[in-house]
């Protein structure tokens, strides 16, 4: 037992140097997910406005909301993951990519 704990804390502690970069994957992982889900969400509320307005209304949400989101939850996100214990922050890395993995497939997004 003590040999997985020492092998996990470990291999954690070499992600605190790339924790900014994980947590940008992350939340752009995401946002790749759900963001289908919103633009069809929109696209349904949009469907009779004008093209020009259903046009701004897509760059606003695509490239200042989600890019918004990117720059603002990132940070926050590695360091929130950087006061995790090594051992801990390893294994919640590994589960939230596998867990956006499951989702994306379930929706058939990969």
């Amino acid at each position: 037992m003590d040999l997985i704990v020492s092998f996990l804390s470990r291999t954690g502690a070499m992600l605190h140097p790339w924790m900014n970069e994980i947590a940008t994957a992350m939340v752009s992982c995401i946002i790749v997910v759900f963001g289908a889900d919103c633009n069809r969400w929109l696209r349904q509320q949009l469907g009779a406005r004008s093209f020009i307005l259903r046009t701004l209304i897509f760059i606003v949400v695509n490239a200042f909301g989600f890019g918004l989101l990117i720059v603002a939850v990132s940070p926050w996100l590695a360091g929130q993951l950087r006061h995790m214990p090594a051992m801990w922050m390893l294994l919640l890395v590994c589960a939230v990519f596998f867990l956006i993995g499951s989702w994306a497939q379930r929706n058939r997004q990969s």
